[in-house]
């Protein structure tokens, strides 16, 4: 009888779901922000302002950065487990890329809703 040894973290399954979740998220709010667009283009500042101004469209918005965090996310860790094979590095660089990514979502939080803080 044949032992097979199976290695990696079998992330398989959940990794691939994640990808297509996320991308589903963000190309649907792609295509709503098109359509937005097409309709009624901003034209100038107070346009865009306005168009982000409401509670559903920041929160459409950071569900979408969120999405592509977590899409690059699996991306990058998959990535990193394929191709850099010393521990130490690949462990650093997948820190790095965390904190980045967690950095990027609090900006993003800020951004969205230092917004209604101004124009309140």
């Amino acid at each position: 009888m044949v032992k097979r040894v199976v290695t990696g973290a079998h992330y398989g399954l959940r990794d691939w779901l994640a990808q297509r979740v996320t991308a589903v998220v963000m190309v649907v709010f792609v295509i709503f922000l098109a359509a937005m667009l097409l309709i009624s283009p901003p034209h100038d500042d107070a346009s865009w302002k306005t168009m982000f101004s409401s509670r559903w469209m920041r929160i459409a918005s950071f569900l979408f950065l969120v999405s592509l965090f977590w899409h690059a996310w699996v991306g990058m860790r998959n990535i990193l487990m394929d191709y850099v094979h010393a521990t130490g590095i690949r462990l650093t660089l997948q820190i790095l890329i965390i904190l980045s990514l967690v950095i990027y979502t609090v900006w993003s939080v800020e951004i969205l809703w230092a917004m209604e803080m101004q124009w309140r």
